[in-house]
């Protein structure tokens, strides 16, 4: 079930509609705010350069769709790079749900221009086009990352460590800028740190996928499953519809102590990578009973990786009404089903 606070937001956007800016709407992240968004009968405008987004995903979204609320969506190919495309993005939006990105550590090592270029040059790039076109509300993504070396559990904000990787950089710049643009132009923003999202529409096949999808797509195609580390590396897992479900929250907060704050989003719980290996080779299970049960095999720990990753969700529960309504077995379950569907042409 949703949070009271959450329910009733939809009650309301349902009733007044407004326009809605997504920046990487073609992601995993960005679709599936999309595909909500409309469910809610909103407007929405999408800003995507298709570098690792992907156009399918909008298809995806369209089949869900009735003619009407389809509609209601325009799509932008463009790029946050450039601030003439982030000024016409903005221009007509009511709010900014801002998700475009390179989200990856280990790209960011091999890429660090890259990374720097999208992540903070396009982030201010977002903020100067939004603060310009006045907008209502602005949501940013923000990353575990920023916590660095921490070795405190649970991570809760404003007690970060070393930075360990050019991407966690390029995600604690965006908070500062976002923290100067506040004290500079009193233009409010709120930001996100995601902890391993997971969900429909998140690519199983990319170079660098994020570790449930791929596995699940090593487990479908019988290729072998590689675990960095001991296995015992722990994470804190979150399906996509939590994520939605704040993102929501923090463009439309009830509390002004809300603005210009930073907050995890995660579920408050951890599980190592050995556990979630088990977790998602029973949730396949239930779909595929016959498919073998396999063990992975242990490589190196990953340059840049953190040990252990455990959010404190106190704070966004408090101040934004977050209330996450899918633990990692529910999400795996939900999420299963896509991961199997987007793979059936491929299966060997």
């Amino acid at each position: 079930m949703s949070s009271g606070v959450y329910q009733q937001l939809q009650a309301e956007l349902r009733e007044s509609p407004a326009t809605w800016l997504v920046t990487g709407v073609a992601g995993f992240i960005g679709s599936n705010l999309l595909e909500t968004l409309l469910k809610l009968d909103q407007r929405v405008i999408g800003l995507d350069n298709l570098s690792t987004g992907n156009a399918r995903n909008l298809d995806q979204v369209k089949v869900l769709m009735s003619s009407a609320q389809w509609d209601r969506f325009r799509f932008i190919q463009g790029d946050i790079t450039q601030l003439g495309d982030c000024r016409e993005a903005c221009a007509r939006a009511d709010f900014v749900l801002h998700q475009a990105a390179l989200g990856s550590v280990p790209r960011s090592i091999e890429e660090p221009m890259a990374t720097h270029a999208s992540n903070v040059s396009g982030f201010l790039n977002m903020l100067i086009a939004a603060k310009g076109a006045k907008v209502k509300g602005f949501v940013y993504a923000s990353s575990s990352a920023v916590y660095g070396d921490s070795q405190e559990l649970p991570k809760v904000e404003g007690r970060e460590g070393t930075l360990l990787s050019p991407y966690a950089a390029s995600k604690a710049a965006d908070e500062l800028f976002a923290e100067s643009f506040a004290s500079a132009y009193g233009f409010n923003s709120i930001g996100l740190r995601y902890f391993n999202v997971f969900g429909p529409r998140q690519d199983p096949e990319g170079t660098y996928a994020a570790v449930v999808p791929r596995w699940v797509s090593a487990l479908l195609h019988n290729e072998p499953i590689h675990v960095n580390g001991d296995g015992e590396t722990s994470r804190d897992f979150c399906y996509i519809d939590n994520v939605v479900q704040a993102n929501l929250l923090a463009a439309n907060p009830t509390q002004p102590a809300a603005q210009n704050q930073v907050y995890n989003i995660a579920i408050g719980d951890r599980t190592t990578l050995n556990q979630l290996f088990e977790q998602i080779q029973t949730s396949l299970q239930k779909l595929e009973p016959g498919i073998a049960l396999r063990k992975p095999a242990y490589r190196d720990f990953r340059a840049g990786d953190v040990r252990h990753s455990l959010a404190d969700i106190t704070k966004a529960k408090n101040l934004l009404g977050y209330s996450p309504t899918h633990n990692l077995a529910a999400g795996l379950d939900l999420a299963m089903a896509w991961y199997r569907n987007a793979l059936a042409g491929h299966r060997t």
